[in-house]
């Protein structure tokens, strides 16, 4: 028998598969238990307060039709905000330009750079680096390139930047 997260992200991929909504996508579901369920979805041009609205009615009328949660529940319909980390394909793929903190496995140090490149298998990040110039006194700005595969990145942030 299916799980309450199974079941949501049936009704929300089927959701999203409308006309007009395929620019929305699931992010993550989180059961909390004690009836407490956070859906998180994202959108490749943003999502705004309506299309969480939209789905978070959508959803209540199925889970009280079919009575999955019982009569008290907290259903949170958002998007995943800067404060969570990256975890699908498309999310890189939308913050292509953006500022990233990228965690990276069997590394000590986070790389952190511009999100210039995004294939399957890697993200490629930019940042410039102090280097120390055969034949020059001074070291110097230079731009450098760094690929991480999908398979390392243990957790990839945005970062705000003012």
């Amino acid at each position: 028998m299916p799980t309450i997260t199974e079941k949501l992200a049936d009704l929300i991929t089927a959701y999203f598969a409308e006309e007009g909504r395929e620019a929305l996508f699931l992010v993550e579901i989180e059961y909390k238990g004690e009836n407490k369920v956070q859906v998180f979805i994202d959108s490749d041009n943003g999502v705004n307060f309506g299309d969480c609205a939209r789905l978070s009615r959508h959803l209540e009328a199925q889970i009280e039709e079919n009575g999955w949660l019982g009569e008290k529940y907290t259903l949170d319909v958002s998007s995943p905000g800067l404060d969570r980390p990256l975890k699908l394909h498309r999310q890189y793929v939308k913050n292509i330009g953006r500022e990233l903190s990228v965690e990276i496995e069997g590394e000590h140090k986070h790389a952190k750079g511009k999100l210039e490149e995004v294939t399957e298998e890697h993200i490629v990040l930019t940042y410039s680096e102090k280097v120390k110039i055969e034949g020059r006194k001074k070291k110097e700005l230079v731009e450098m390139r760094q690929e991480i595969p999908f398979e390392r990145i243990k957790k990839a942030l945005v970062k705000i930047t003012f």
